[in-house]
């Protein structure tokens, strides 16, 4: 185990200064001192392709960039890296965590990723390394790494494994968050932050104002965690992997389930994640679909990272996807009068509601595999719905 700074240190010597990416637990300390530090600019993209974009872009204007991704947002990192990385020949540190290492317990959504990771930059002809586990490696670690990015002006990735960085904690005040970007306007409300609802209390709230029959999504990370926990019911679908897909699943089940009212219990990092299913759903215009998005401005699954939705108005943008009705609320009271007159009127429709970070403790966590969600919630979805 190294600490943050024994890699980071000879990093910024070398004149890789400008990071970009998206939050990995495994990554939490090493994004901590990377924020912390005025040595650095750190974009925290909205997703890993975008990160790949963000650091050509910086690559073009002089900058050596480092990108972080969780091995399993690799997947977004294929095409950009295959189709603009290697024809324009442009080089960049890619730091990959290995989630679902074979022989190291994880979520069952990492397995596949953790034993292909190595094969699949492998065959996307990306060279890579073992990330430092030690200070006497960090020095051969990255002359051995810039030395191929030098000879084959072509990215290379150090893989991380779990517990290679020691913990580091934020330290920075609201002037460095500032400068990275991190300091964001609270949209839409004024009000607190410790006056927002929590997580768990806005799921609690929704549970109790829903029907037997409303199919609800869940995405990925502490938010279907925190549905599970409040309560495990045979209409809910957790979506445990796939970050941002949750609105694109919604979409399908509100397709061929016209009749059944449909609700999208999605975050802001996730929703950013994959914008774009914003225009699709609007152009799609399932009436039975209902988007709540849950906002607490931060990945709460990885660390408490900002994401950009402070200055993301999710409600405007349904509006201009065509969404039929949009309404915005930071209190309970709010959600309990819009839940029932949403699911009442043609849809598709958006909530978003403003949320405080963080989580109930102890959370739980699904107890049925994925497969066994899956066959659940597709026996649910066969049941006559009014």
């Amino acid at each position: 185990m190294i600490e943050a700074d024994d890699f980071l240190t000879p990093l910024k010597k070398e004149g890789f200064t400008f990071v970009s990416g998206v939050p990995c637990s495994f990554l939490t300390p090493f994004i901590n001192r990377v924020i912390d530090s005025e040595d650095f600019d750190y974009i925290g993209a909205s997703s890993e392709g975008e990160a790949v974009g963000i650091n050509l872009g910086a690559h073009l204007a002089g900058r050596s960039t480092v990108a972080l991704c969780q091995n399993s947002g690799l997947g977004n990192m294929v095409n950009p890296l295959t189709s603009l990385n290697m024809p324009f020949r442009v080089p960049s540190l890619l730091v990959v965590t290995h989630r679902g290492e074979p022989g190291r317990a994880d979520e069952p959504q990492h397995e596949l990723m953790g034993r292909v990771t190595h094969s699949l930059l492998d065959t996307i002809e990306i060279s890579h390394l073992p990330f430092p586990e030690s200070q006497e490696q960090v020095g051969p670690t990255l002359t051995d790494a810039l030395g191929r990015m030098q000879r084959d002006q072509l990215p290379v990735a150090l893989v991380m494994r779990k517990g290679s960085v020691a913990p580091s904690a934020l330290m920075s005040g609201e002037e460095t968050r500032h400068r990275h970007g991190l300091s964001l306007a609270s949209f839409p409300s004024s009000v607190p932050m410790d006056s927002l609802p929590t997580r768990m209390q806005a799921i609690e709230t929704v549970l109790k104002r829903v029907s037997e029959e409303t199919a609800i999504i869940a995405t990925t990370g502490k938010t279907g965690r925190e549905l599970f926990t409040a309560a495990d019911r045979k209409q809910h679908f957790y979506v445990v992997g796939g970050m941002g897909t949750a609105s694109a699943i919604g979409l399908g089940v509100a397709i061929n389930q016209p009749g059944r009212p449909v609700i999208v219990l999605d975050g802001d990092g996730a929703a950013l994640m994959k914008l774009g299913a914003f225009a699709t759903i609007g152009a799609q215009a399932p009436r039975n679909l209902l988007h709540l998005v849950l906002d607490n401005q931060v990945h709460d699954s990885t660390g408490g990272q900002a994401t950009t939705s402070g200055s993301c108005r999710f409600a405007e943008i349904a509006q201009a996807t065509s969404y039929r009705h949009v309404a915005e609320a930071a209190s309970l009271d709010s959600l309990d009068s819009l839940i029932p007159e949403l699911l009442q009127r043609k849809g598709p429709n958006l909530l978003h509601l403003r949320i405080q970070p963080g989580s109930i403790s102890p959370l739980g966590r699904p107890d049925l595999t994925p497969v066994a969600v899956k066959e659940r919630f597709m026996k649910f979805l066969q049941s006559p719905s009014a």
